[in-house]
């Protein structure tokens, strides 16, 4: 039943996503004016809002001008919707999953706005770093020098690689580490490698059909998020047998 009402929260919450993702890189507000087709202009009605079915009944269209709407905006609801569920699952009715959630909801608009514009906004990074140094530490506080140690530490080690190697990532992917760092504590690094294995991993298979050419850069913090949600959901579990592997050799 948990899981169930997360994933009816998470559409919901995915549905003001789309808002996030459209409006912060154009710097709109998110509040005001409330939500309208981004053709015509016209407001959308509440019954033409409901996560998922009414991008369903109006086939993918606006009821007002027929423009196409992006199918990205029912992926992030279900994204979202799925994302929470299975929160829901993995940590119970917690302080954690409060904690998961917030960390799922910070993760889907910086990917999306990292994949479309390649840019990872400071007014989303910042607060959300903040928001979630307070979640890890009410969630472990006699942790908390843990999560403020790594939140600097994953930062500075990517700073540092973005001084030895400039044109691979930037200032908004260091910010973003950051932020893991504060909701992930040391799992933060382990987000990283999983993320950078992800993108490598990537990167070879479209260069090989290829796609993009062996200089072509990709928006990593698309990757950042991936591995973190990867981190997020089985860190414990892969960290665990590697120490096992490790203290067994």
């Amino acid at each position: 039943m948990i899981a169930f009402v997360a994933g009816l929260f998470g559409l919901v919450v995915g549905s003001f996503l789309n808002v996030v993702i459209h409006r912060v890189p154009r710097h709109e507000s998110i509040v005001w004016p409330a939500s309208h087709c981004p053709s015509c202009g016209e407001a959308i009605a509440p019954k033409d809002n409901i996560p998922l079915i009414s991008y369903l009944l109006l086939r993918g269209k606006c009821r007002n001008c027929k423009a196409t709407i992006s199918a990205r905006y029912p992926m992030v609801e279900a994204l979202a919707g799925l994302l929470f569920a299975a929160a829901a699952i993995r940590f119970g009715f917690s302080l954690q999953l409060l904690w998961a959630v917030v960390l799922i909801g910070v993760l889907i608009p910086l990917a999306a706005i990292d994949l479309e514009h390649w840019l990872l906004p400071n007014v989303i990074v910042g607060p959300a770093a903040v928001v979630g140094l307070a979640l890890s530490i009410l969630v472990h506080p006699s942790a908390w020098w843990v999560y403020l140690l790594s939140a600097v530490g994953v930062a500075g080690s990517l700073f540092a690689l973005v001084l030895v190697y400039p044109s691979g990532m930037g200032m908004g992917d260091v910010k973003m580490v950051g932020m893991l760092g504060a909701f992930l504590g040391l799992y933060a690094f382990l987000a990283v490698f999983a993320g950078a294995l992800v993108g490598a991993v990537t990167a070879g298979l479209l260069i090989a059909v290829g796609k993009i050419g062996r200089r072509s850069a990709l928006p990593f913090g698309v990757f950042l998020a991936f591995g973190a949600l990867l981190t997020l959901f089985f860190g414990q579990n892969v960290w665990g047998s590697w120490m096992r592997l490790v203290g067994g050799a």
